[in-house]
């Protein structure tokens, strides 16, 4: 069976930071991923900081993958394991299909390229929601700059072209 093939055109993102003392000038993970999509062409649709709460998180997630113009968000935050961290709890039980590959690649790249062991203490998660691609990585640049650069990035438009290929049309 061959693969619906899309041009590689610019994917519509939300980039979703999740905290309760970030704004955008001290949001450095945030800015980073939305200077990265940018730099790699992506259109950057909704970029917003919210508080780790999980009414807020659903209805920001919930928004987003409601929006026609967004294919894929991004939320930072929020996914270690602390009592205030609820970003997995809030959005994986909306998930329709859930890639585990995704948290396990990561996990393992954290260990092996950034902070040893600590990283089992990582929930990063990705998931499908409403035929959009959604994943939940944690807040520190370091994280960030290794999900966006060895995962995300490398593989949006592929995500994106397999969510969409059975559509007739995106």
């Amino acid at each position: 069976m061959a693969h619906y093939q899309s041009e590689k055109h610019p994917i519509g993102c939300a980039v979703i930071t999740v905290s309760d003392t970030r704004v955008k000038d001290t949001d450095k993970s945030g800015r980073h991923i939305v200077e990265t999509l940018q730099q790699h062409q992506h259109k950057v649709i909704k970029y917003e900081i919210i508080s780790d709460e999980k009414t807020a998180i659903q209805s920001t997630l919930l928004k987003a993958v409601n929006d026609n113009n967004i294919e894929a968000v991004i939320f930072n935050g929020g996914t270690g394991i602390s009592q205030r961290d609820v970003t997995i709890e809030s959005i994986k039980p909306f998930f329709t299909k859930e890639m585990p590959g995704f948290g396990e690649i990561f996990r393992y790249l954290s260990y092996r390229d950034d902070i040893g062991s600590k990283s089992i203490l990582s929930r990063a998660v990705s998931g499908v929601v409403n035929n959009r691609i959604v994943f939940a990585i944690p807040g520190s640049t370091g994280a960030v700059k290794l999900a966006m650069e060895k995962l995300i990035l490398p593989e949006l438009h592929h995500i994106v072209t397999e969510i969409y290929k059975d559509f007739n049309k995106r």
